[in-house]
């Protein structure tokens, strides 16, 4: 009888509908929406890079911005007229436009780096923050707005809404500096900047193929003191970026529990005698996490946006700490490419992340 209790009720799946000439819908339905949302990437890419480029254009060309003063008029005009920056502001764009497609971003000002080169070398790290990010957000956020369903209307559940409220309300600099504060500067515990110490980033860029994923490049040396030091250094940016994002996981699996705690299936339990937490651990929050799924594109994009703050606080050396040097610099060039390139890890992890929430829920797609 036990063993029967702890079993989720069991969920027919409803049979496929038929098209006239006999064959389901279901995998043409998914096939299409999948292309569809494929498609919609590019749009998506285009808009965003052309507000940029308009934006930027708004307060003059680059090279003035980045030089005047510094060069005589003549010189400065010169350079203007070799980078084409003279020319109407429509062929200017079409020029971008054509530059993009082939895989060419230009080449930064102020470092003279081609945009492709920056974006493979820090882009790993931005990636790998991400990843830290989102790994904080799931093992806070997930089991306190478990907690929280189950203690709903009670003490602990005000404190958790409230601490959901300040996680994603809070500045992430601000997190950042009292994380510092705390963990690196009165106890000493965690280093206070940086993805490694000096000598272990030497030891990983000596390697015979970096990733430039520390985490990674870590475990190629084979060596414990160094993946402990990597790890050492991500753990506050990954809390103060992951937090972000906890408090609107915590407060979105509260929600979506409690109302799978109001269903006839877990009422049906409940009537048989199981347990209230043995209903929200085991019946009520596997569906809970389809709306996490969903969201997940949109907290990706909050990530990469709270990684500009988060990596300029730790002087964590990716897209975003990079982003914050070109823009002191006013290096629109290297701006641009940057945005652009975040626009599509955007565009193409809100794909994948529709994809999978399609397959998951069959509703989705309809």
């Amino acid at each position: 009888m036990t063993a029967l209790l702890d079993e989720p009720d069991p969920v027919l799946p409803a049979a496929p509908q038929s098209a006239p000439g006999g064959k389901t819908r279901g995998g043409g339905g998914l096939l299409r929406y999948i292309v569809i949302r494929f498609l919609l990437i590019i749009p998506t890419v285009f808009i965003l890079v052309t507000v940029v480029f308009f934006l930027m254009r708004s307060t003059g060309d680059p090279i003035t911005a980045a030089q005047g003063g510094r060069l005589p008029p003549a010189e400065l005009a010169r350079r203007i007229h070799e980078a084409g920056y003279d020319r109407p502001l429509l062929v200017q764009y079409f020029q971008y436009l054509g530059q993009i497609f082939t895989g060419n971003f230009g080449t930064t000002f102020s470092d003279h780096q081609l945009v492709t080169t920056v974006l493979v070398t820090y882009g790993a790290a931005t990636l790998e923050l991400a990843f830290y990010a989102l790994i904080v957000a799931f093992i806070v956020g997930i089991p306190l707005g478990m907690l929280a369903a189950y203690f709903r209307d009670k003490g602990w559940d005000a404190a958790l809404r409230i601490f959901a409220i300040l996680c994603y309300a809070t500045p992430v600099f601000f997190a950042g500096l009292l994380l510092k504060l705390i963990f690196s500067v009165w106890l000493g515990w965690l280093p206070v900047s940086g993805r490694a110490t000096t000598g272990d980033e030497l030891t990983m860029q000596s390697l015979d193929h970096p990733t430039g994923i520390y985490l990674i490049d870590a475990f190629q040396t084979g060596d414990p003191a160094v993946v402990g030091d990597v790890l050492a250094h991500a753990v506050l940016p990954g809390i103060a970026l992951g937090f972000l994002t906890a408090g609107v996981f915590l407060r979105l699996v509260r929600t979506n529990v409690i109302g799978t705690l109001s269903t006839d299936y877990v009422a049906s339990g409940r009537s048989r005698g199981v347990s209230e937490f043995r209903l929200v651990r085991k019946h009520a929050y596997r569906p809970a996490l389809i709306p996490i799924i969903t969201v997940m594109g949109l907290q990706i994009a909050l990530l990469l946006g709270g990684a500009v703050l988060t990596e300029t606080t730790f002087e964590w050396k990716g897209l975003g700490f990079q982003l914050a040097q070109y823009l002191q610099a006013r290096d629109y060039v290297a701006v641009q490419g940057i945005v652009a390139m975040l626009a599509v890890i955007v565009a193409i992890t809100n794909f994948i992340v529709d994809v999978i929430a399609a397959l998951i829920d069959p509703r989705v797609r309809y």
